[in-house]
């Protein structure tokens, strides 16, 4: 069975402004389901393991969250895993086709800071795995690199989280480094949707990222597609 690795950030606090944060329940729940639906058998693991923290300005409360938020939250199993995620350092990369990076805040803390992250991104892609993303998490694309040693990134097509979606959420100031800037460093060829917070979602072979919470289940279908394409997952 195709195995996707999905990594969560563990990291709780918004800087010093005494918020908390954490990764962002759309962002996490619908890819899950779309995987699961597909017949992919998905993994949750964290940067610390045990119960990741959630923004907790993501969920919108029992009879407003979205259905794949509340089936995730009225899932035993599903929940079971979420409060008992593997610790990242602990799993092993060769046995997973995919790798998916969730966003929220929280990632931009504790993502790109993880060796763990980079290594086990860059080992996936490496043996031919497909490699997502979406809003924040590609922070965690960041510490991945090619074999030869140049970033990941580098030359690809990507998004996430622009530098006017962050000022629009008036975190531009406390985030540690701005998402779409740090990937324009390492070369990456930065596209965006015309307007803030509109779904879209980039493919350059087997990497695909999403630019923000309406964007996951685009990412979630790039990235079967490319699993197909790769030969990772039955038609």
């Amino acid at each position: 069975m195709t195995r996707v690795l999905m990594i969560l950030t563990s990291w709780d606090k918004l800087g010093d402004t005494g918020d908390k944060t954490g990764f962002f329940w759309e962002e996490m729940a619908k890819p899950y389901w779309s995987f699961r639906d597909a017949g992919l058998e998905v993994d949750l693991a964290s940067v610390q393991g045990g119960h990741p923290p959630a923004d907790p300005g993501s969920d919108d409360g029992n009879g407003q969250r979205t259905e794949a938020v509340q089936r995730f939250m009225d899932d035993a199993d599903a929940m079971t895993a979420l409060e008992t995620t593997a610790k990242l350092a602990d799993i092993d990369p060769s046995q997973y086709d995919a790798v998916f990076l969730p966003g929220g805040h929280g990632t931009m803390w504790d993502l790109r800071q993880t060796e763990a992250v980079g290594q086990a991104v860059s080992r996936i892609y490496e043996r031919g795995g497909v490699v997502g993303a979406v809003c924040h998490g590609p922070a965690g694309l960041l510490g991945a690199t090619e074999p030869g040693g140049a970033p990941l990134v580098q030359g690809k097509r990507v998004n996430g989280f622009t530098n006017s979606e962050e000022k629009a959420a008036g975190l531009d100031t406390v985030v540690p480094f701005l998402l779409e800037d740090a990937l324009k460093e390492q070369g990456a060829k930065f596209q965006h949707s015309v307007e803030d917070f509109c779904g879209f979602a980039v493919r350059d072979g087997r990497l695909v990222t999403g630019q923000n919470p309406a964007s996951s289940e685009m990412v979630a279908h790039r990235m079967l597609e490319a699993l197909e394409e790769a030969g990772l997952k039955a038609a």
